[in-house]
């Protein structure tokens, strides 16, 4: 069970996959057993991505699974959900998913302070392989040289 304050999900290939230039918090509109399907950790954000439907934003392909003791009043797992953002933010992020190479990507949801769930998402361009290779070695060297480092101590 996640407490209030708690990371539910990161997307850890968010950062490897896209250079990241800017981040946001946004709502969720949620029903209850989404929410209580959150709580108990059961969802995934490793495929998703923000898009713009009428101005407003969505996110889709994202997936919270069924709450096992919802009965009828359960939710669609992978239905479109919408954001929660003031409106100035919402015409940047959609200004940026309209210029080519930009894409909004969610980077984790979690419960705030008060108890409600937001997703952090990030505004960023797709890195090319040649991009992804060069972080594989920056974060192979940070290791190497952590245990250095931690050997001559």
């Amino acid at each position: 069970m996640i407490n209030n304050g708690d990371i539910i999900i990161k997307n850890r290939k968010a950062h490897f996959n896209y250079a990241i230039e800017d981040t946001f918090e946004a709502g969720i509109v949620l029903t209850g057993s989404e929410v209580k399907s959150l709580r108990a950790g059961k969802c995934s954000i490793k495929d998703a991505f923000v898009m713009d439907y009428d101005g407003e934003l969505f996110l889709d392909n994202s997936t919270i699974n069924e709450y096992e003791f919802a009965s009828r009043q359960n939710h669609n797992p992978s239905r479109r959900r919408k954001l929660l953002l003031q409106k100035r933010v919402i015409q940047k992020l959609i200004g940026k998913i309209r210029t080519s190479g930009y894409s909004v990507i969610p980077i984790s949801m979690y419960f705030n302070k008060a108890g409600r769930v937001k997703l952090e998402i990030g505004v960023g361009k797709g890195k090319t392989l040649v991009d992804k290779r060069e972080t594989i070695k920056q974060r192979d060297w940070q290791r190497e040289r952590a245990a250095l480092l931690k050997r001559e101590m």
